[in-house]
């Protein structure tokens, strides 16, 4: 059987350097690793993943675990951890929590079991027990998108209250006052911070809130749906609307197609984060959009950082905040 032995003696170089091309390829010459390639398909040497698992301590595994996989949201930060991670010799093993922190826990427990080299990780835990769990989990973490508070991991997210700031500001200048607001769940991070961007931008304009007209949607469509109609179908309905996320903003405008409203002539809409082909669908939804690719590439860089060497675990955590970008489409007007 062919071993990393011939390959190393083919190709002229140590056995070591022919590991670290197979691990992390851009840290070998351009000339080496092809020399190492070559030697590679002539003699039709195979990684044994059980082998390497056990000369690393940890397996070539990075895990993904996010909450909901159908958001195209999550779909664009994975594929950026994928793409990194592969460049490191590293493969994206990915997991769907469906917003649970049970079965979120049982996750993570399950890749630490596997020697998994680390977890980039978009929790839907919180509280003071959870943070005390992610803060003593033995394997690197790398929080994006949603943080812990207390749990004492980087974290690679937005700046939230200003998503909501930004779309409730556009709507006070418009004229509107009587703003309806379709939040995420109660407790998570992002949906408590846009709450809160939404809140301080009405209260700083000396507008007051109505109770009322802010809903929570849980971040979902069927959620976003059933309080978009709850709003909907009041006699002093809201003259706009905000949706904390896509999902509750698309559902929103689906509400009032069936309903026969006309956006933005009889209600306005805006929301928080693009959606595949939002350019075809009328009217062109106001939003706040965030870097997701961006987001991806410093999560998978943070990562690979804690996974690369002792120092790197050892460094203090940190917090990268990226700002949203406006984007004004047609479904929002003066009133």
């Amino acid at each position: 059987m062919t071993t990393i032995r011939d390959v190393a003696r083919l190709a002229g170089v140590s056995i070591s350097t022919v590991s670290l091309a197979l691990n992390s390829p851009k840290r070998v010459g351009a000339e080496t690793l092809d020399r190492i390639q070559q030697a590679i398909k002539t003699t039709g040497y195979r990684i044994d993943p059980v082998a390497q698992t056990l000369a690393r301590g940890r397996s070539s595994l990075i895990g993904f675990v996010a909450a909901n996989l159908g958001n195209m949201f999550f779909g664009d930060i994975r594929r950026e951890i994928e793409h990194q991670g592969l460049d490191h010799g590293y493969f994206v093993l990915i997991a769907d929590s469906s917003g649970r922190a049970d079965l979120e826990r049982a996750l993570l427990e399950r890749l630490q079991a596997q020697k998994i080299a680390g977890i980039a990780l978009a929790s839907n835990g919180h509280g003071k027990e959870y943070a005390t769990f992610l803060r003593d989990f033995k394997t690197p973490i790398v929080m994006f998108d949603q943080k812990v508070e207390g749990a004492e991991r980087d974290f690679v997210g937005s700046d939230n209250p200003l998503t909501t700031t930004i779309l409730t500001e556009h709507l006070l200048q418009l004229g509107h006052r009587r703003i309806g607001y379709i939040s995420g769940p109660s407790g998570l991070h992002t949906a408590d911070e846009r709450l809160k961007g939404f809140m301080n931008t009405m209260a700083g304009a000396g507008v007051d809130i109505d109770p009322s007209l802010v809903v929570e949607g849980g971040y979902t469509r069927t959620g976003g749906h059933a309080q978009a109609m709850r709003l909907l179908t009041r006699r002093d309905r809201p003259t706009a609307i905000i949706g904390a996320n896509n999902m509750t903003g698309l559902a929103a405008l689906q509400v009032m197609q069936e309903m026969g409203f006309r956006c933005p002539d009889d209600v306005s809409l805006a929301m928080v984060d693009d959606v595949p082909w939002s350019n075809v669908i009328t009217p062109r939804i106001t939003m706040v959009v965030q870097d997701a690719q961006k987001l991806g590439e410093l999560a998978a860089q943070r990562l690979l950082a804690r996974i690369a060497s002792p120092e790197g675990a050892a460094a203090p955590p940190e917090d990268l905040i990226l700002t949203p970008r406006f984007i004004r489409g047609e479904s929002t007007r003066r009133l």
